[in-house]
């Protein structure tokens, strides 16, 4: 596969994910929702590796990591919120995480995450020139 070819891979597989999230979320499965959209920033940093950096992506989900190694300069804020974010693939993954994440994942929560993702996403997506 070309570089493109990657890139538009994660970036495809990340709509799909994308869509899903708010299917979950119109069913009120919030933290699963949640989950997606930690996979669809993911995939969106990959994208951006693969172009900044290389085709063979870290295999990490950490965010604020995958930003790094692919050369991303961000904002302490944007740190910030890329660990926030991340905590939603370790605390819907995990059992012991699950049942108190689900409690904290309701319906605004999720929907106030869900924009900020949407805005980053975006964010993203306007650095990746394909």
């Amino acid at each position: 596969m070309t570089k493109e070819e990657h890139i538009e891979y994660w970036l495809e597989t990340a709509g799909e994910d994308w869509k899903t999230a708010n299917h979950l979320f119109e069913k009120g499965d919030y933290s699963w929702c949640l989950f997606l959209c930690h996979l669809v920033l993911e995939k969106y940093l990959k994208a951006l590796y693969v172009q900044n950096v290389d085709k063979s992506v870290p295999y990490k989900q950490q965010l604020s990591i995958i930003a790094k190694k692919a050369k991303l300069h961000l904002t302490n804020n944007q740190i910030d919120f890329l660990d926030e974010v991340t905590e939603f693939n370790i605390e819907t993954r995990y059992s012991d995480y699950k049942k108190r994440f689900r409690e904290k994942a309701t319906k605004t929560f999720t929907l106030n995450y869900i924009q900020k993702i949407k805005e980053f996403k975006k964010w993203l997506r306007t650095l990746i020139k394909i």
